[in-house]
C-alpha cells in the first residue's frame, strides 16, 4: 500500500486529493494546523476514528513554519509521495501579510525540501504552484512563459518553484511543480471571488443579503473544477522523470462573465445586485490568465472534465443546498420575490 503525505490536508485541494488517493488504495496522512475550533469539515465525510479497523486516513498537526515538525512527520510516515498544498493562498491577504506569506509559501518549501533531502528516503514531491506567478505575461501561458509576479503571494510561489527545480537538479530529487490555474468548486473558501459570488446568490434569493460588493470585474481567469485538477497532481508523480506542468482548461472568463452566468442559474439579472467597491482592487492587478495545457494533455493524458458553465452551476447549487433550497425552489422564489426587470 502506497503512503502519501498531504500538507494543507483540510483545504479544498487537500480534501479532494485525499478522496482520490483513498480511491486508489493509498494510505493517506494529512497535515493540519492546530486551531481552537474544528477545521476538518471538508474531510469529515471520509474521516474515521483511529480506533476503528482498516483506517487509511490519518491526520497530524503541523505547520510550514515549523521545520522540525515537518522533518519529524516525514521520518515517521516515510511517504512514497508528498503533496505540498499548504499555503497562504489568498492574493489580497498577501499584500497585507507579505512577510507571513513568504515564510509559509517560500521558506516553508525550503524546509520541506531540506527535510526530504536529509531524511534520505525515496519519495516524490509535488509542489503546488499557481498561475499568479505569470502575472502580466501575455496569454496564453505555458511552461516556457516568463514569470512576472504581481503580488507577494505570486513572488513567494516563484521562489518556491525555482527552489524545487534547484533541488531536483542539485540533489536528484523527484520533485515537480504543478502550475495550476484557478480551480474552484463547492469546497472553495468563502473569501475567494468565485465562492463569494455563488454564496451571495443564495443569500440574495433567500432575502438575507441585498448587494454583492466586488473589485475588478474585468479580470479574466482560466477557471476549472478542483476535483478534476487533483488527478493531474497525481499523474505528475506517476511519470518516469520529474517535470513541471501547466494545468488549466485553455479558456478564460472575466469576473463579470462569472457573475452573469451564476445569477442566470437562479433566473436573475446580475447587474442590479453587484456593486464595484474600490477597496477590493489590488495594488497591482493581474488582468488576464489563460493556460496553454498542451504539455499536460500530451504527456500526462490529462484534460478537464467539467466546463465553465457546469462548474458555476454546481457551485450555485451547493450554496443553495446549504440554505435548504433546491435549484428549482430558488428559481421559483426569484420569480415570486423580484420584479420582472430583475429577472432574466
Amino acid at each position: 500500500m502506497k503512503r502519501a503525505l498531504i500538507t494543507g490536508g483540510t483545504g479544498q485541494d487537500g480534501s479532494h486529493l485525499a478522496e482520490f488517493l483513498l480511491s486508489q488504495g493509498y494510505e493517506v496522512h494529512g497535515v493540519i494546523r492546530r486551531a481552537s475550533t474544528f477545521n476538518t469539515h471538508r474531510l469529515d465525510h471520509i474521516y474515521k476514528d483511529r480506533h476503528e479497523t482498516g483506517v487509511r486516513l490519518h491526520l497530524h498537526y503541523g505547520d510550514m513554519t515549523d521545520g522540525s515538525q515537518i522533518a519529524r512527520l516525514i521520518r515517521m510516515v516515510e511517504p512514497d509521495e508528498i503533496y505540498n498544498l499548504a499555503a497562504q493562498s489568498h492574493v489580497a491577504v498577501s499584500f497585507q501579510q507579505p512577510e507571513y506569506t513568504g515564510n509559509v509559501d517560500a521558506l516553508g518549501v525550503v524546509r520541506l525540501l531540506e527535510a526530504i533531502r536529509e531524511a534520505r528516503i525515496d519519495t516524490k514531491l509535488y509542489q503546488a504552484g499557481t498561475s499568479e506567478m505569470f502575472g502580466d505575461s501575455p496569454p496564453p501561458q505555458s511552461e516556457t512563459t516568463p514569470f512576472r509576479p504581481r503580488s507577494p503571494y505570486a513572488a513567494a510561489k516563484v521562489y518556491a518553484h525555482w527552489m524545487v527545480a534547484n533541488y531536483r537538479e542539485a540533489y536528484g530529487l523527484f520533485a515537480v511543480n504543478g502550475i495550476l490555474f484557478n480551480h474552484e468548486g463547492e469546497r472553495r473558501g468563502e473569501t475567494f471571488v468565485s465562492r463569494k459570488i455563488t454564496r451571495a446568490i443564495g443569500q440574495i434569493v433567500s432575502g438575507r443579503q441585498k448587494r454583492l460588493y466586488l473589485g475588478n470585474l474585468d479580470a479574466a481567469r482560466d477557471w476549472g473544477y478542483a476535483k478534476d485538477y487533483v488527478k493531474a497532481m497525481w499523474l505528475m508523480l506517476q511519470q518516469e522523470q520529474p517535470d513541471d506542468y501547466v494545468i488549466g482548461t485553455g479558456n478564460s472568463h472575466t469576473v463579470r462573465e462569472f457573475c452573469e452566468r451564476a445569477f442566470a442559474v437562479v433566473g436573475l439579472q446580475w447587474e442590479p445586485f453587484v456593486e464595484v467597491d474600490p477597496a477590493y482592487f489590488r495594488p497591482t492587478e493581474v488582468e488576464y490568465l489563460q493556460a496553454d495545457p498542451t504539455k499536460a494533455r500530451e504527456t500526462l493524458g490529462w484534460k478537464p472534465e467539467t466546463d465553465f458553465d457546469a462548474l458555476v452551476e454546481l457551485m450555485v447549487e451547493s450554496d443553495l443546498r446549504e440554505l435548504g433550497l433546491s435549484l428549482q425552489d430558488a428559481r421559483q422564489v426569484s420569480a415570486e420575490r423580484f420584479p420582472d426587470h430583475l429577472l432574466r
